[in-house]
C-alpha cells in the first residue's frame, strides 16, 4: 500500500511538536527574560492580548466561558484555547470556521469550503450545532436551515472550552462549546478603516469606531462591514452587510449598562449542495470533477438570509464581595433558499456522471429571546476562599419552514445533467415551475436552566464544584396536524481540582457531565431519548515565571450515551439511537516566545473515536465520520523592528488533518489526510514616511500550495475544501 505524502508529514509534525513542548514545559532558563513582541508598541485599550491561557479583556461585563467568572482560566481544571483579536487579524478569518482551523480538538469546515451559511465543526468528535456570542446562544431552526452567525468583525477573541459544558449552558454536546466574545465600548477614541482585494473578486471595506462622547459617562463602540466575493464553486457568491452598533452607560461607580444591536444581511451565502465523491478524489475514466464543479443551476440556486440581534447588559457591583450580572438578547431572521438535492448518481456504464436530483425551496423564519441572570459573591471562610456563583436563565424560540418541491418534468434535459460536464442552466424560467408538494413546520422551544457553582481557593490549591437543572421543551407541528413533543429535564454537574507548583507546572484533574435533548422519533415512532454524557479529564498546564512560555497537556475520556447517528442504508431516513460513543485522546498546546522577534504556536491532537454500544444497527466497533486520529498545528510570527525591514511582520502556519472515515459504517473508504500552508506579511507604512502614520499592510495567501483537500458524509455527499486565495487588505487607524 502507498502512504500519502501527508500522512508521511505527520511523522514529522508529530514529533516536532512533542519537542517543542517538551522544550517549554523542561527548559530551566528563566533568567533570559522574553517580551511580548506587543510591548515594544503601542497598543490601544480594545486590543487584547493573550499569552497562553492569560485573557486580557477590556470590557466591565465579560464573564470567561470556562466559569463565568472575572476568574483566571488557567485556575480552570479543564481545556480550554483562546483565539485573540491579533491572531484573527493576521489571518483575515471571515468566518468562525475559518477562525477555528489551528485550534486543537477541532475539526473545522466540515461541508469543505464553498457551503458557508452554517457553522459546521466539530470538538473531541462531536458535532457542535450552536455556538455562543457573548455568552448567549445563537439560535438555529430546529431541523431546518436557519443559523444565526457573527461575522469576526464584530468578535474581540474565541474561547473554546473542551469537554461537557450543561452545567453552565444547559443542553449542549459533550465536545466542547465556543464563545466568541463581542467588542465592546472603550472610552479611548480608535478608529479603524479597512479597505481589502483579493481572487476570486473579492471586495471588502469596514470601519471600527470606539470611543467616548464628550465629557459623559457615554462610550461608543460602531462597525460596520460590506464585503462580497466569488463563491470558488461556478455561479455562486458571498455578500455581506454588517452595522453594529453598541453603547456602554456608566451610570455610577458600581453600576454599567451595555445597549448593544447587530443587523447583518446575506443577500448571498454561496452554495448548499453536495458533490459525489466519484471523479473527486477516488478517479472514475468516465471524467472528473473540480472545486469549481456545481451540482446544482444558476438560475434557480439562491442563499438569502438577514437578521437581527438586539440586546443589553446590566452590571452591577454591591460592594466589593457581591455583584450582578444580567445578560439579555433578543433575535428575529429570515431565510430564503432555492436548491436541489441528489437522489442517486450514475457512476459507470453509458450514463457515466448522471446525477439525479430534486429542485426545492424554503421560507424560514424565526424569532427567539435568551436571558442569563449570573449573582456571584466572594466568601472567606478560614483560609478558604470561595468564588460562589448563582445562575438562572431561560431561552424561548419560535419558528416556522415553509419547504416546497417543484415538478421538473417541464425542464428539457433535466434527468441528462452530467456531474463532468454540468450545464447549471437548464432552468430557463423558474418562476413556471410548478409545486408538487409543500411542507409546513412551526417549531417552539423553550428551556429553562438553574445553576449553581462554587470555585474554592486554599494556596495553591484550586478546587471546582458545579450542578445545573434544567428543563427542555420543545414542539413541532407539521401542516397543521398533531404537534410532536420532547419534554426532557436533567440535572448535570462537574467537579474538578488544580495545583499550581512555583515552577509553574500545575497538574489538574475534572469529571463533567453534559445534557443534549433529542427531539423526533425512530422509524417505529417511538420518541427519542435524550443523549447524556460524561468526561474524565486529567491534564496538566504550564507557564513559566517569565511568561516566555506555556505549555498544556489534556488527556480525556468521553462517553456519550443514546446517542444519534443517521441511518447507514438511508441518510434520509429517521435516525438511529445506536447507544454509546466513546472518545479518548490527547491535546497538546503551547506559545513560546523564543525571542522578543520571535513567537511559535504548536498543536498536536490524538482522538480515538468508535460506537461501542449499537443496540439498533451493526455500527458497533466503527468511528463516526469527520474524526481525524491525528491532527497537528503550528503557527509562528516574525517582527523586525531594526534594519531594512523594519516594521514587517512575516506569519505562517501549516496545519495537518488526518484521514477521516467516508460514512458512518467505515465501508466505503476514507477521505485523504492534507496539510495546508498559510501565509500573512504585514507592513507598517509609518517605515516609509511619517505621512503614512496609522497606515498597514496585510498580505495573506491562504493555502499557498493549493493543496487539495475534501470532507465527505457519505460516497454521495462529499465537498471541496478552500483553494489557494490570495488577498491584500490596507487599514488605517487613528
Amino acid at each position: 500500500m502507498d502512504i500519502p505524502a501527508a500522512g508521511l508529514k505527520r511523522t514529522i509534525i508529530a514529533p516536532l511538536l512533542l519537542a517543542l513542548f517538551s522544550a517549554s514545559l523542561f527548559a530551566e532558563d528563566q533568567n533570559d527574560t522574553v517580551a511580548h513582541p506587543n510591548n515594544n508598541k503601542s497598543t490601544k485599550q480594545d486590543d487584547a492580548i493573550t499569552v497562553y491561557d492569560t485573557i486580557t479583556v477590556y470590557g466591565q461585563t465579560y464573564r470567561n466561558t470556562a466559569t463565568k467568572t472575572t476568574l483566571e482560566p488557567e485556575e480552570t481544571p479543564q481545556g480550554l484555547t483562546v483565539i485573540d483579536n491579533e491572531q484573527l487579524q493576521q489571518r483575515e478569518v471571515q468566518s468562525l470556521n475559518q477562525a477555528l482551523r489551528y485550534t486543537p480538538g477541532v475539526v473545522t469546515e466540515t461541508r469543505g469550503a464553498a457551503v458557508t451559511m452554517y457553522d459546521t465543526y466539530k470538538v473531541r468528535g462531536f458535532d457542535v450545532n450552536q455556538s455562543y456570542y457573548d455568552g448567549l446562544v445563537l439560535p438555529y431552526l430546529s431541523g431546518w436551515n436557519f443559523q444565526a452567525q457573527a461575522d469576526p468583525i464584530a468578535v474581540q477573541q474565541i474561547e473554546v472550552f473542551k469537554g461537557p459544558t450543561s452545567v453552565l449552558y444547559g443542553a449542549m454536546n459533550p465536545g466542547g462549546m465556543v464563545n466568541m466574545i463581542a467588542k465592546s465600548p472603550q472610552m479611548e477614541h480608535s478608529t479603524t478603516v479597512d479597505v481589502g482585494a483579493g481572487s476570486r473578486n473579492l471586495m471588502k471595506a469596514s470601519i471600527d469606531t470606539t470611543g467616548q462622547i464628550g465629557d459623559s459617562n457615554l462610550s461608543y463602540h460602531f462597525i460596520g462591514l460590506a464585503r462580497k466575493q466569488d463563491s470558488q464553486v461556478d455561479t455562486a457568491t458571498n455578500e455581506r452587510y454588517i452595522v453594529a452598533p453598541s453603547l456602554n452607560w456608566q451610570v455610577s461607580d458600581k453600576t454599567l449598562i451595555n445597549f448593544n444591536l447587530y443587523y447583518q444581511n446575506d443577500p448571498a451565502m454561496g452554495i448548499n449542495s453536495a458533490l459525489p465523491v466519484s471523479g473527486m478524489f477516488i478517479s472514475n475514466s468516465n471524467g472528473s470533477t473540480s472545486p469549481s464543479t456545481f451540482a446544482s443551476d444558476g438560475n434557480w440556486d439562491s442563499f438569502k438570509r438577514d437578521f437581527v440581534m438586539a440586546g443589553y447588559k446590566i452590571d452591577h457591583q454591591f460592594n466589593d464581595q457581591w455583584s450582578f450580572l444580567q445578560n439579555a438578547r433578543y433575535t428575529n431572521g429570515s431565510l430564503h433558499q432555492k436548491n436541489t438535492y441528489s437522489m442517486s448518481f450514475t457512476e459507470s456504464g453509458s450514463n457515466a456522471g448522471q446525477l439525479q436530483r430534486n429542485i426545492y425551496s424554503t421560507d424560514e423564519n424565526l424569532k427567539a429571546f435568551t436571558i442569563d441572570n449570573q449573582f456571584s459573591g466572594k466568601l472567606k471562610l478560614n483560609r478558604w476562599e470561595h468564588n460562589l456563583l448563582f445562575g438562572l436563565d431561560y431561552q424561548t424560540m419560535n419558528g416556522s419552514s415553509n419547504y416546497k418541491e417543484y415538478d421538473t418534468s417541464s425542464i428539457a434535459n433535466w434527468n441528462q445533467f452530467n456531474i463532468f460536464s454540468p450545464n447549471n442552466n437548464l432552468i430557463v424560467n423558474p418562476s413556471s415551475l410548478s409545486v408538487k408538494s409543500t411542507t409546513i413546520t412551526d417549531v417552539d422551544l423553550y428551556q429553562t436552566g438553574f445553576y449553581l457553582q462554587d470555585q474554592i481557593r486554599h494556596d495553591k490549591l484550586v478546587l471546582l464544584t458545579g450542578g445545573r437543572f434544567d428543563t427542555y421543551k420543545l414542539s413541532t407541528l407539521t401542516n397543521g396536524t398533531i404537534p410532536s413533543s420532547t419534554d426532557q429535564n436533567d440535572f448535570t454537574y462537574r467537579v474538578g481540582a488544580l495545583y499550581t507548583f512555583d515552577n509553574g507546572i500545575a497538574p489538574y484533574a475534572s469529571y463533567a457531565t453534559g445534557f443534549e435533548p433529542t427531539t423526533g422519533t425512530d422509524s417505529s415512532g417511538n420518541a427519542y431519548k435524550p443523549e447524556t454524557s460524561e468526561q474524565v479529564e486529567v491534564g496538566m498546564k504550564y507557564q513559566a515565571p517569565d511568561m516566555s512560555k506555556s505549555a498544556s497537556i489534556s488527556l480525556f475520556h468521553i462517553l456519550k450515551n443514546d446517542t444519534l447517528v443517521a441511518d447507514p442504508d438511508n441518510y434520509t431516513n429517521p435516525k438511529l439511537q445506536v447507544g454509546q460513543v466513546r472518545s479518548q485522546g490527547v491535546e497538546l498546546q503551547g506559545k513560546w516566545f523564543v525571542t522578543s522577534n520571535l513567537d511559535i504556536s504548536p498543536s498536536y491532537t490524538y482522538t480515538d473515536m468508535q460506537i461501542t454500544k449499537d443496540a439498533s444497527s451493526n455500527l458497533k466497533g466503527t468511528t463516526p465520520i469527520y474524526v481525524p486520529t491525528h491532527a497537528a498545528s503550528i503557527w509562528a510570527n516574525y517582527y523586525f523592528y531594526d534594519g531594512a525591514l523594519a516594521g514587517t511582520r512575516v506569519s505562517g502556519g501549516t496545519r495537518y488533518v488526518g484521514t477521516m472515515q467516508m460514512d458512518s459504517t467505515n465501508t466505503e473508504g476514507k477521505v485523504p489526510a492534507y496539510t495546508i500552508t498559510d501565509l500573512s506579511l504585514g507592513y507598517d507604512l509609518s517605515e516609509l514616511s511619517r505621512g503614512l502614520s496609522g497606515v498597514t499592510a496585510n498580505f495573506l495567501v491562504n493555502n499557498v500550495f493549493n493543496t487539495a483537500n475534501y470532507t465527505c458524509f457519505n460516497s454521495t455527499n462529499c465537498w471541496y475544501g478552500e483553494e489557494r486565495s490570495v488577498e491584500l487588505h490596507v487599514k488605517y487607524e487613528m
